[in-house]
């Protein structure tokens, strides 16, 4: 095979800056006609419930129910499924749920109260959504791992009931995904799929209950309905090509960073892998080893389509500016492949996950290391954050004000009211003041 082409910026080159954002730059192109054909089906649902979710699935995955409860899979083919899988991949499974409920775990928020010199009580109060819905790639596609990073963290929240939609083309499904979402407590479970499983979720039929918030990922017509049917629902985030950007002082196996980057790269052809180091050397030597490396894996084609398309090799001029480099990219996945991770991270403010030392690579957080592997894409690392508990939890501010207390916040109310001419707020406020 004939060496990777892969793009290569110098950071101590004046137009640095301007070529690096170019090289990241990613802008999903709108599809007019998905637009529409999205919209349609959702309106479509809308009115006919399960009538129109059981014909575009009859049609579109190439199945014959009779009705949308036909497409249920019941608990105890969930449980039949889990007997089916090998051993050892259900104790990997296993394993990872509990590392993933572990992590998780900590994450709960709890309620608070104070009281201040007046008297009055202000407060949070935090409780769970009362129903999630999961998307989950089906039919040849086996993705436990989104199972198990979606329904856990709604668990852990305390999510009264998560509903699974999964499409199954011509009846094919994975065991290992029905497994996971036995293992991961997932309530109800539907082989259904597309734009017509987002729009049953967001607004309910006669047989599938309304959501309050749909996750999980999906293909362009998925993720096209979850942007129209966001504001009915909340949504995750509407994610783009995977990315990983690797900082590395140079001391790391050549070859193991060249599979770390190779780890994004099959994903598919837009997924971005980005290599930063101030040892010129070291970069030649990831690219030899690539280019020794690319022919032995299945995806070599994909991989050097997302290599050749949008990889970068980038030298910094040391490890602080490497750093910098980080947060202008505000990476989906960053690994600190060096000697003193930690000495790194009050330089880095942007980044999805941080993996830390050489023995660390993404495909960990991938699968079982527990935090989850839902992260910000597109540089929206720079304001979004992991899913999380948190995601599926609402916080409620509680009031209480004493009739000390009343005597001085009704005669605030009341003057910024009347500064704001609303003259309604004022008389209420001005009612409690004796």
């Amino acid at each position: 095979m004939s060496a990777l082409q892969i793009r290569r910026l110098d950071a101590a080159d004046a137009a640095f800056a301007a070529q690096l954002a170019q090289a990241v730059a990613w802008s999903e192109e709108r599809d007019a006609a998905v637009e529409q054909t999205v919209a349609a089906i959702i309106a479509d649902v809308r009115a006919r419930g399960d009538a129109a979710v059981l014909e575009y699935t009859n049609r579109f995955d190439r199945r014959d129910a009779a009705s949308v409860g036909a497409l249920e899979i019941s608990r105890d083919a969930l449980a039949a499924a889990l007997a089916r899988v090998p051993a050892p991949a259900l104790a990997a499974l296993r394993e990872a749920a509990a590392r993933i409920r572990d992590f998780h775990g900590r994450q709960l928020q709890s309620n608070w109260q104070y009281s201040d010199a007046l008297g009055n009580r202000l407060g949070q109060r935090v409780s769970p959504l009362d129903r999630a819905g999961l998307y989950v790639p089906g039919g040849k596609a086996s993705y436990p791992s989104s199972v198990l990073m979606n329904a856990i963290p709604a668990k852990v929240a305390g999510v009264g009931e998560v509903i699974m939609v999964v499409p199954a083309p011509a009846g094919e499904i994975s065991d290992l995904v029905l497994a996971a979402a036995h293992e991961a407590g997932v309530d109800r479970v539907f082989t259904i799929g597309g734009a017509q499983a987002v729009a049953a979720l967001a607004y309910g039929t006669a047989t599938i209950p309304r959501v309050d918030k749909i996750v999980g990922p999906g293909n362009i017509y998925v993720a096209t309905a979850k942007k129209q049917v966001f504001g009915t629902v909340g949504i995750d985030m509407i994610a783009g090509p995977s990315e990983i950007l690797v900082v590395c002082d140079g001391q790391t196996d050549p070859e193991w960073i060249a599979m770390d980057l190779f780890s994004q790269a099959e994903h598919d052809e837009n997924a971005q892998s980005i290599l930063v180091s101030p040892d010129a050397a070291f970069l030649d030597a990831v690219q030899g080893a690539m280019d020794r490396l690319l022919p032995s894996l299945p995806r070599r084609d994909v991989i050097r389509a997302s290599l050749e398309g949008r990889g970068v090799f980038v030298l910094a001029r040391d490890l602080a500016d490497a750093c910098d480099v980080v947060n202008r990219v505000a990476p989906e996945h960053l690994e600190l492949s060096v000697a003193e991770p930690d000495a790194l991270l009050p330089l880095i403010r942007h980044a999805g996950a941080i993996f830390m030392g050489r023995h660390t690579p993404e495909a960990m957080g991938d699968y079982c290391a527990g935090p989850n592997h839902v992260l910000p894409t597109s540089g929206t690392a720079r304001f979004s954050s992991p899913l999380g508990v948190y995601d599926f939890q609402k916080r409620s501010s509680l009031i209480f004000c004493s009739p000390q207390g009343a005597q001085v916040l009704g005669r605030v109310a009341d003057t910024l009211a009347q500064c704001e001419g609303l003259d309604a707020h004022a008389r209420s406020a001005a009612l409690r003041v004796k």
